[in-house]
């Protein structure tokens, strides 16, 4: 199935990392958010991904340009330089198609735009490439397919740690409960669709406010629940906690390294 991920956030709340860059760029270790969750993708079969692109596009398409096999995988290095030979690479078998959605089109159409790139496809997946997990993505699919809805998202516990808080009559604080910690799940971005969504979609609405909202009255969207590992690169404390995860060694999103489990 073909992958389509949406690449163009602004990543305001991430300016104090860096001003110039779009989110799917911002680096956890030494490699972009939107590499791990196409090696993601890529370990269980999705190698033909459609990048729909806004904010500094331009940027996103330069890193693939350039990209360097040799950061990631083990080379041979003969002749003083002039010859590499590769012992492996991550990207050789992907196919990249990069269109520009306008760098403040909504997600729902940032869709519609790529529609036309889906044409004879039953089936597609989406993401909106600021997350990773190690969502077990075939067992989704097995899901979806047996309830037959049109849209299946990944339904995760958040990460952050807002809270809620109860008070009584009295305005009296009577409990604070962390969202972490209680029953509260949310969208994780990791979705599954079929060809059917684009009925739902009208031109300038959002994907999960009017279309879904279409599918929930017709019993065709489902959430796949899942409470294994979920993360969202949404804050730069959320990239220093990447970092340091990578930095112990802890990744569990990188389900395509037997050794990172």
């Amino acid at each position: 199935m073909k992958v389509v991920l949406f690449c163009g956030g602004y990543g305001t709340r991430l300016r104090e990392y860096s001003e110039t860059i779009p989110k799917p760029l911002v680096e956890i270790g030494y490699r972009p958010i939107i590499w791990h969750l196409m090696k993601y993708y890529a370990h269980f079969g999705h190698k033909d991904f459609i990048l729909a692109l806004g904010y500094r596009g331009d940027l996103i398409k330069d890193y693939f340009l350039q990209y360097n096999e040799c950061m990631s995988n083990d080379f041979v290095l003969t002749e003083g330089g002039r010859n590499v030979e590769l012992l492996s690479s991550d990207i050789d078998d992907w196919r990249i198609t990069f269109c520009d959605t306008g760098p403040n089109s909504n997600i729902g159409q940032r869709l519609l735009r790529v529609r036309h790139l889906l044409d004879g496809d039953d089936m597609f997946l989406a993401n909106y490439s600021d997350g990773l997990s190690d969502l077990p993505l075939d067992k989704q699919l097995a899901e979806m397919n047996k309830n037959g809805s049109v849209v299946s998202f990944a339904c995760v516990r958040p990460s952050y740690s807002l809270s809620t808080v109860e008070t009584n009559a009295k305005g009296q604080v009577t409990a604070i409960r962390y969202m972490s910690e209680s029953d509260t799940r949310i969208n994780g971005g990791f979705m599954i669709l079929r060809s059917e969504i684009f009925n739902f979609i009208k031109e300038g609405e959002e994907l999960v406010e009017e279309p879904f909202g279409r599918l929930i009255e017709q019993r065709k969207l489902s959430a796949y629940e899942y409470d294994g590992f979920w993360a969202a690169m949404d804050t730069f404390k959320d990239k220093v906690q990447f970092d340091r995860m990578v930095s112990r060694g802890e990744v569990p999103w990188q389900v395509w390294d037997a050794e990172a489990k």
